[in-house]
């Protein structure tokens, strides 16, 4: 891969140096979800220190959240006890998709700040997309729309039922 070397740009990345920082003290959308509202919001699964979530507006079908309940934008304000619920989290989301959708592979992240792509940059949460040989095509390129193949709800239900079956184990 050729590499190529743009040093004028740094002006224009120091530009951002004077940005706003995050709104940490406005609440962010994943903020008090009641467990009455689970079904509604496409909760799937709540920990002690996180929950899981379906991406209201996915990469892909199937494409998960894992919310620290502590709402910060930095990844080293979490205590270890949450740190260890977010990855036993992120496990326990691929092991349900792999049952329900059964992808070829996953894209596990976070976007951390709103450069980074972080649309929700006061509360740190992390990714779990499945994804499938293809299921990238021109849609999103051509038309700013992405084709999704499966109905959310059923896929709730798919995925609210093998979360439930692997916290039984």
């Amino acid at each position: 891969m050729d590499r190529m070397y743009s040093p004028w740009r740094e002006v224009y990345m120091q530009s951002f140096k004077d940005d706003k920082p995050s709104n940490k003290e406005g609440k962010s959308v994943f903020a008090d979800i009641s467990p009455e509202d689970d079904e509604k919001r496409f909760v799937l699964f709540r920990g002690k220190r996180c929950f899981i979530i379906m991406n209201l507006y996915p990469y892909n079908c199937g494409h998960l959240m894992v919310i620290p309940y502590t709402q910060t934008p930095d990844f080293s304000e979490l205590d270890q006890e949450t740190k260890l619920e977010v990855m036993e989290l992120a496990d326990m989301s691929i092991r349900a998709l792999k049952v329900t959708l059964r992808p070829q592979g996953f894209n596990v992240g976070a976007n951390i700040g709103r450069v980074a792509g972080g649309s929700v940059d006061n509360h740190i949460h992390f990714h779990i997309v499945p994804r499938w040989e293809g299921d990238t095509n021109f849609m999103p390129i051509l038309a700013d729309a992405k084709v999704l193949s499966n109905d959310m709800t059923n896929t709730y239900q798919n995925l609210k039922k093998a979360f439930a079956d692997l916290a039984k184990v």
